[in-house]
């Protein structure tokens, strides 16, 4: 007779089995889209929509990336420059400023603060678009229309709550005997924020870096109202440029840059995805 034991682990062993193929099956599903993208990249022209629609192409050919590189008036590595410094300093204002503001309403006392909260947690709610054309109206009398400056400056004035109420539910959660440890060591407010609660808050903070850098490197509709000189174009309103409304478009250099501005946001989630993982799982927990 077959030993009990040996049985449950035949069962357990399946049940595992059976759950990793149906997860590697919905992660095909899920990847697909991009596969297929990758393949139409290094597929031949005539062959992306006249083919089987495969994710194998009958020939590999590397033009496409060659002609999203150079076919446009500038250089797409301009493109990924613009970008790349746009979302290193909104990233760097975003964290900053929504630290700033979440260690005043998590750790300090002042008039009015659950009101100011609940207002702060109301523009969650307030859809990007209704503020638009007051804005636009704004940084054009400022004259920073055509410029990256829209694009940047806001974000140093704390004007993303998500990150706000993430990093205050996380500042929460640090003992405040800390905080009176310190005072009683003669630090200030600004001390306590700079040597207390930053240094104990890197994972919340490389998670609201991480995802204020993907948001605005994927941003498409803000330079879209701002920017008009192609010099000065991001990644996301370059790869448009491929696509032309007479019918005349590239797909295949679309699909090939497409892959390249995939990979900063891929690199930087490998590189700090145990940060990110750890600023999720710990956010709101009592420690």
């Amino acid at each position: 007779m077959t030993d009990p034991i040996t049985r449950a682990n035949a069962r357990s062993w399946h049940r595992t089995g059976a759950r990793h193929l149906v997860l590697i099956g919905m992660s095909f599903v899920m990847l697909y889209p991009i596969l297929w993208m990758l393949s139409g990249s290094v597929r031949p022209a005539q062959e992306l929509f006249g083919g089987d629609g495969g994710l194998i192409p009958s020939q590999v050919t590397l033009e496409a990336y060659h002609d999203g590189w150079f076919g446009l008036k500038v250089s797409f590595g301009q493109f990924f420059l613009n970008s790349l410094f746009i979302s290193v300093v909104a990233t760097i204002g975003n964290v900053l400023a929504a630290s700033l503001a979440a260690f005043a309403f998590a750790r300090l006392e002042f008039a009015g603060k659950r009101i100011w909260f609940a207002l702060m947690l109301g523009t969650l709610m307030l859809p990007y678009h209704v503020t638009l054309i007051p804005q636009y109206v704004l940084f054009q009398q400022l004259g920073w229309v055509n410029t990256w400056l829209p694009l940047i400056v806001p974000k140093y004035f704390a004007v993303d709550a998500f990150f706000i109420f993430l990093m205050v539910q996380f500042f929460r959660g640090i003992p405040r005997e800390l905080d009176e440890a310190a005072m009683m060591d003669g630090c200030s407010a600004w001390r306590i924020y700079a040597k207390v609660i930053l240094p104990l808050s890197m994972p919340v903070l490389a998670t609201a870096a991480i995802f204020s850098f993907i948001w605005t490197w994927e941003d498409f509709f803000g330079p879209l109202i701002y920017i008009s000189d192609m010099g000065k174009y991001t990644v996301q309103l370059a790869l448009r440029s491929f696509v032309d409304s007479s019918g005349s478009s590239s797909w295949n250099a679309l699909f090939a840059m497409s892959i390249l501005s995939l990979i900063p946001i891929f690199v930087l989630f490998l590189v700090f995805q145990r940060l990110l993982v750890e600023g999720i799982a710990t956010t709101g927990m009592k420690r």
